[in-house]
């Protein structure tokens, strides 16, 4: 396990922050990294999300990273920070009416599928232009777009790593300048993990999801 004191500085003098993703592991294991100093926690299960935050401390930024059905989104519209995997319009609606229902804004990223393997989830960056039609002054006044996350193949290849990154950072750029030119909010690039996030930062990445380097190994339950 790595020196959070010195996990953490790093990320930041690269200009990023650091996403604890405590999946699969125990409110005491998440207290513990808490009280290093650790303020933003990524999970991936909105069960499991929905279980732990209420014993833990109010302060701490919740981000859904994982999948996330539109059934769901009604669980964690009251107090997640930001969700970082909005792929569909559909989602997007959801999270509009949930996030009016709970009488606050909610924050969101863009997930775009740039790995090669087909299980990852994400918009194909090819089929991005219903983009182009989304009002978020009127039909999503109470959803805030962020920017947008992104996860690399798993592979020992750094190039195709990096290249994958490469190339969320230009689909970041392209909305930046183009469709979310008049949103100060779109500023995040969300990738990188344990294994990778170095190179992550290296191509910009605003945001990194950091689990076993900080917890360990995955703790797994039989629910």
């Amino acid at each position: 396990m790595a020196d959070l004191f010195q996990l953490q500085s790093s990320i930041e003098t690269a200009g990023a922050r650091l996403i604890a993703v405590s999946k699969t592991h125990p409110v005491p294991d998440i207290m513990s990294v808490y009280n290093q100093g650790i303020r933003h926690f990524g999970e991936n299960k909105v069960q499991e999300l929905v279980e732990k935050a209420p014993e833990l401390p109010e302060d701490i930024h919740w981000h859904l990273i994982g999948h996330l059905q539109t059934n769901k989104v009604k669980y964690i519209a009251s107090f997640v920070h930001l969700i970082h995997t909005v792929d569909s319009r559909k989602l997007l609606k959801e999270i509009q009416k949930q996030a009016k229902k709970a009488d606050r804004k909610i924050r969101i990223l863009f997930q775009f599928h740039i790995a090669r393997e087909e299980s990852k989830f994400g918009i194909p960056p090819d089929e991005k232009s219903w983009l182009n039609e989304l009002d978020f002054k009127i039909e999503f006044s109470n959803v805030i777009p962020c920017g947008v996350m992104g996860m690399a193949t798993f592979t020992d290849d750094e190039s195709i790593v990096r290249a994958e990154f490469r190339h969320l950072k230009s689909i970041y750029d392209e909305l930046r300048s183009g469709i979310f030119r008049e949103q100060d909010s779109f500023t995040e690039i969300s990738m990188g993990m344990s294994s990778d996030y170095q190179i992550a930062l290296e191509e910009g990445a605003t945001l990194v999801r950091i689990g076993s380097l900080i917890f360990g190994a995955r703790t797994y339950t039989d629910q």
